[in-house]
C-alpha cells in the first residue's frame, strides 16, 4: 500500500541526476538519505532559526528503487520538540519520469535532528 502524504508542499523536491546512480542504474541509497537529512533540517528550522546537525537516523526503509530522472518530494513532519532537539519524521515519494504517474519509495524515514552548538544553548 502506498503511503499518500497530506495535501501540502513537501520539504524539498528533488530530480536526480546520472551523478547519483550505482552500478545497476539505480540511485545511491546514501545520496536519498543525504537528501532526507536535508528535508529534516528544514523542517526543524521552522522551530528555531539555528544550526542544527543530525544526531541520528532510525527506520529508514527502502522499498523500491529510485532511478535518474526522478523527482522526489520529500514530505516532514515535527513528532517532538525537547529543550535541544527536535525530531522530525520524514517520508518521500517518487514521481517516475517515464512513466509519469508516482511510486512509493519509502515507508517511514525518520530523522532526529539536534541542534549544533558548542556551548549548550537551548531552543527558546
Amino acid at each position: 500500500m502506498c503511503y499518500a502524504p497530506p495535501m501540502r508542499d513537501p520539504a524539498i523536491r528533488v530530480i536526480l541526476l546520472p551523478r547519483d546512480t550505482n552500478a545497476s542504474g539505480s540511485v545511491f541509497g546514501g545520496v536519498i538519505l543525504s537528501h532526507v537529512d536535508l528535508a529534516g533540517v528544514v523542517e526543524a528550522r521552522k522551530h528555531a532559526a539555528k544550526d542544527f546537525v543530525t544526531a541520528c537516523m532510525r527506520e529508514v526503509e527502502f522499498t523500491e528503487p529510485v532511478y535518474v530522472g526522478d523527482v522526489v518530494s520529500f514530505y516532514t513532519e515535527t513528532l517532538r520538540v525537547g529543550t535541544t532537539s527536535v525530531t522530525v519524521g520524514s517520508r518521500s515519494r517518487p514521481r517516475g519520469r517515464r512513466t509519469r504517474h508516482r511510486r512509493c519509495g519509502s515507508r517511514r524515514r525518520r530523522s532526529s535532528t539536534s541542534r549544533w552548538t558548542s556551548r549548550g544553548a537551548r531552543f527558546p
